[in-house]
């Protein structure tokens, strides 16, 4: 669902314009834009404390065989939101599972991990290293 829900939406698409046999399915709640309260920790183990309001889009999609699928994205796609639920209730899916995480999931997972390996070699060019020389008597 992580994968899901931080891929782009286009690549999403992508796959689900790939698939050979789509599912029919119905909507049993539309895509539909809220806010939720982000949390956060001091230190990463202290006390929490509210961080901000972060913008969340949401939709549940039944497929014809009655597998429920539930797709929750950052921000305010609506469309990334109802693939995501139609890729969760397809991977429940014994038939379909193997094929999208094949397809879909594990080409997309790949290029996340490059990505955030990418941005912390970015960082760690930058961190600056201090050192305390002492005089010698």
């Amino acid at each position: 669902m992580a994968t899901l829900a931080r891929m782009p939406a286009d690549r999403l698409e992508a796959g689900w314009q790939a698939l050979a046999d789509r599912p029919g399915y119905e909507m049993l709640r539309r895509p539909e834009i809220g806010m939720v309260m982000v949390r956060g920790r001091s230190g990463g183990t202290g006390p929490q404390f509210n961080l901000g309001e972060m913008t969340v889009t949401r939709c549940v999609v039944q497929l014809d065989s009655g597998t429920l699928g539930y797709g929750y994205v950052a921000g305010r796609d609506r469309r990334h939101a109802e693939l995501a639920a139609l890729f969760d209730a397809m991977l429940q899916e014994p038939a379909s599972s193997d094929a999208i995480l094949r397809a879909v999931i594990a080409p997309a997972a790949a290029s996340l991990a490059d990505a955030a390996r990418d941005t912390r070699e970015k960082a760690a060019a930058t961190k600056v290293r201090f050192f305390t020389m002492v005089r010698g008597e």
